[in-house]
């Protein structure tokens, strides 16, 4: 290998395992949740009984990401055994949408006809009936209902239906319900939860020693005739100084601060790696500070540079109403607390309620701040309630970057925070 190419190669490589979810997901480890699931799903499948798991955590966690590995595992393993149907709440969370749907993919699974103009009793009925088919067969259908709290709304009649299904002998099957809600059990009614199997997999964001773990495994290059042994050793080397160095620990702690989800974070590397100089061929502590500053949400921030002074008083007066969780936020409203703030601090400036309605009204055309609802369009600008769209942290890092900001705005920040 010449050595110009190596340096390429070692990009290409992080870069492959980054978007790869089988080399992040996929752990031997009996205490991950990659190696929970697949346990559970195949001893249903083994040993042919019924099963209903809950696979909870905040969007982007990975919880898709490792029941998909988990299902083309299965799938390999046992490639007559297994059929799968998914469901999303988003677009099936009415009972009579769902199971037509489910009808068309058994139909597509099982090479029969489907029919569109078949009832809603008719599809639940044929559903039933393929279940047990299965189970005399000896297959497993698998059904993954993503979004699993909005099919809690309602009548649950499709949860119903399945889980009442599966306490059949004859039947067998697997329900996965994906949410974000902690909670989506306790969502269930009681004769729904009564059928439920209460299986839970909760995955969390990593913390700060699993974050630096999660790092190293992935930015780790193998020591072998893949790449020069002298520029591997050195190149893993450099990689453990960097995640040990303090700084660079204080960047990777400000970042899960603002967003800790493992597909940030592994949005976070992918930038880092897309910055590594290909003359060097190594990872430096800039790549990371680079990373962090190129994807960290700022455009609130740009807006704020560009406000005026009224219009920043102005979202400090609903920054503190906030705080003080004042029920109705109008603009009436923060002319009360604009005057307060003034009378308490004497300030040089004030405006009049002409000024501060237009500076209010451009407020609003810039999304700074919205109304809390459609309703009373026939109201006065005036007496609409309206809520803030920017939060504390990014109102106070916006007024301690703009140069003409009064001093006593910052300390009132302060003093709320």
């Amino acid at each position: 290998m010449e050595p110009e190419n190596h340096k390429t190669k070692a990009v290409n490589v992080l870069r492959s395992r980054i978007c790869d979810p089988k080399f992040i997901f996929n752990n031997d480890n009996p205490d991950s949740n990659y190696s929970k699931l697949k346990f559970m799903i195949s001893s249903s499948v083994t040993e042919a009984c019924n099963n209903s798991i809950l696979l909870l955590g905040p969007r982007g966690s990975g919880k898709n990401a490792v029941l998909e590995l988990v299902i083309q595992d299965l799938l390999q393993e046992y490639p007559d055994s297994i059929s799968v149907i998914r469901l999303n709440g988003l677009l099936h969370s009415d009972d009579i949408s769902a199971f037509k749907e489910i009808a068309r993919q058994l139909c597509m699974e099982h090479q029969l006809l489907f029919s569109k103009a078949a009832s809603f009793d008719d599809n639940s009925q044929f559903m039933v009936a393929i279940l047990k088919e299965c189970g005399l067969a000896h297959k497993t259908v698998i059904f993954v209902l993503d979004e699993f709290d909005l099919f809690a709304q309602g009548k649950q009649r499709l949860l119903y239906s399945l889980l009442d299904a599966m306490q059949s002998i004859a039947s067998q099957a697997v329900v996965l319900g994906i949410s974000c809600r902690l909670d989506a059990d306790q969502l269930l009614e009681k004769r729904v939860r009564s059928r439920f199997s209460h299986r839970k997999l909760l995955f969390l964001p990593p913390s700060m020693e699993d974050s630096q773990k999660l790092l190293m495994h992935m930015l780790t290059l193998p020591i072998d005739s893949s790449f020069p042994h002298d520029y591997a050793v050195e190149f893993n080397s450099k990689v453990q100084n960097i995640i040990e160095d303090r700084k660079f620990k204080e960047t990777l702690e400000r970042y899960l601060n603002v967003d800790s989800c493992v597909k940030h974070l592994l949005r976070f590397l992918f930038c880092a790696v897309s910055h590594m100089d290909l003359q060097t061929g190594f990872l430096c502590q800039e790549n990371f500070e680079i990373a962090f500053s190129s994807i960290q949400r700022q455009p609130k921030l740009e807006c704020l540079r560009n406000c005026s002074n009224l219009e920043l008083h102005i979202l400090v007066c609903m920054k503190r109403l906030e705080v003080k969780e004042q029920s109705l936020c109008n603009f009436n409203s923060v002319m009360k607390e604009y005057k307060s703030m003034h009378d308490s601090f004497r300030t040089s400036e004030y405006y009049s309620r002409n000024v501060c309605l237009r500076a209010f009204e451009h407020l609003m055309h810039r999304e700074m701040i919205c109304f809390t609802d459609n309703r009373g369009q026939s109201l006065s600008i005036e007496f609409r309630p309206v809520k803030l769209l920017i939060s504390s942290a990014e109102l106070y890092q916006g007024l301690r970057a703009y140069n003409s900001c009064p001093a006593y705005l910052l300390k009132l920040m302060d003093r709320e925070g």
